[in-house]
């Protein structure tokens, strides 16, 4: 069943279109490098598109219908969207849900110290990541300080021409001897991946002069103290822009794509449409890379409570047509799936391998080895999901993450799957996953979108 290229089947107009979604995609990969960049900007598209705030609709008692769109921020982490349809709610509801945390560094809550006149931050990994592909690299700092007056402070160091970056020193070669003889897992530990940040002293000062020097710094400009780093959520991701890559400007290559990739084309899928049947939702969630745990990742109630919510400004609400909305759903567990690598094809199965440039990917089960922790779908909504395909003329293509006992990986599927609904995995294949910059193809971005939008018109 081989698949084709599907650079080949383009013709001028759908070229323009492609590069226009790719333009808009990498704009928000720019601005959107933590979860709560990516709700922010989010938020002014679905605005744009005329999608209300549904916390605004509940305060002012105000009646939902047919034609309605809106949306719900959580905790500025998470983010749901819905566009009423024209058929009962009860039938269900078409649902996109891709995550928009990605692996990164997190800067502990007591960070900063000094040694032997350089300034360090402190910092805790999220996710997985091979740790030696962090050091050496132009980083920033992106994130908001919470003070104790109530007020927020937004950071971003690093990303502006003018500005600084800050990275993370490696042992160098000629004394590397003994580092090079240990396990990968091993080169660069966890508790060795600390952000230098400074080496100027604060003249007339002692002890601890270099640190003193970055917190008068830092005062300066953002008026916050060393304590404030206790309320603090700092994130350090790599600097610089999304790339077009490749002499023939056939890919991206950015920090985030998982699963920023799926989660963009989900939303630019949904605020086209003009009109839906079934009611459509996006979710847009927090957490996907340690679990889906915590108040914003998919194992918590936000979802639910807020269909809830939709249902009474609806006039519908019972506890009975919530249950029955979630059993009838039917969702694309919008993430991205692993793009066949030839130099490393050892951990692939080839027949069951996703690759460049065939389209969406359509994962049946994730999970590991016996398919552990996986939604495998079944048989009736896998044909579903390819006639829906077929009769919209998107490009897709099917696959396993690897060979059977090389690990696995899994998705937010099984937990939605967990109300009764149909679930498939179904995103864009990515080579370098989890590393500090991955790359897709941006015929595979388009066809996406052209998926997504299929999916929740039917």
């Amino acid at each position: 069943m081989e698949r084709k290229n599907v650079w080949k089947t383009y013709g001028e107009e759908e070229l323009a279109e492609l590069e226009q979604v790719n333009r808009d995609y990498r704009e928000f990969l720019d601005k959107g490098k933590t979860e709560r960049e990516c709700v922010k900007g989010s938020i002014a598209i679905a605005k744009a598109a005329g999608y209300a705030d549904l916390n605004d609709v509940i305060v002012q008692k105000k009646t939902l219908s047919a034609g309605d769109k809106v949306y719900l921020s959580y905790m500025d982490k998470s983010l749901v969207l819905f566009h009423i349809g024209t058929r009962p709610i009860e039938e269900g509801l078409n649902i996109l849900g891709a995550h928009i945390d990605s692996p990164r560094l997190d800067i502990k809550q007591n960070p900063l110290y000094e040694d032997t006149e350089l300034a360090y931050l402190d910092t805790h990994y999220y996710g997985g990541i091979k740790k030696y592909q962090w050091v050496t690299i132009p980083l920033a700092i992106h994130g908001v300080v919470a003070k104790t007056d109530g007020s927020l402070v937004n950071i971003v160091i690093g990303e502006d021409e003018n500005d600084p970056v800050v990275f993370i020193s490696d042992l160098l070669i000629h004394l590397a001897q003994t580092q090079l003889e240990k396990k990968g897992a091993k080169v660069v530990e966890g508790e060795d991946l600390n952000i230098i940040v400074g080496n100027i002293p604060l003249k007339n000062e002692e002890k601890g002069a270099v640190k003193k020097n970055i917190l008068k710094l830092i005062k300066e400009k953002y008026d916050i103290e060393e304590e404030d780093f206790l309320s603090a959520e700092l994130e350090v991701v790599p600097a610089g822009r999304a790339r077009e890559a490749g002499m023939d400007k056939s890919m991206i290559l950015a920090y985030g794509q998982d699963d920023r990739v799926c989660a963009y084309t989900s939303l630019a899928a949904m605020v086209s449409m003009e009109q839906v049947e079934r009611t459509a939702c996006t979710l847009l969630v927090d957490k996907e890379e340690i679990g889906s745990v915590g108040a914003t990742g998919m194992k918590s109630k936000f979802f639910e409570n807020t269909l809830a919510e939709l249902l009474d400004r609806m006039g519908v609400y019972s506890e009975l047509t919530l249950r029955r909305v979630l059993a009838n759903s039917k969702m694309l567990s919008s993430d991205v799936s692993a793009a066949y690598d030839p130099t490393y094809s050892s951990v692939f199965e080839k027949k069951n391998a996703a690759y460049f440039s065939k389209g969406i990917v359509i994962n049946k089960f994730t999970g590991s080895r016996g398919k552990s922790s996986s939604n495998d779908a079944n048989a009736e909504y896998l044909g579903e999901i390819r006639r829906i395909f077929e009769t919209h003329n998107v490009a897709y293509q099917t696959a396993e993450l690897g060979k059977v006992d090389q690990g696995g990986g899994g998705t937010i599927a099984y937990i939605m799957a967990l109300y009764g609904m149909n679930v498939i995995d179904s995103g864009v294949a990515v080579l370098n996953m989890h590393a500090p910059h991955e790359a897709v193809s941006k015929a595979d971005v388009y066809e996406a979108k052209k998926a997504y939008v299929a999916f929740i018109s039917e």
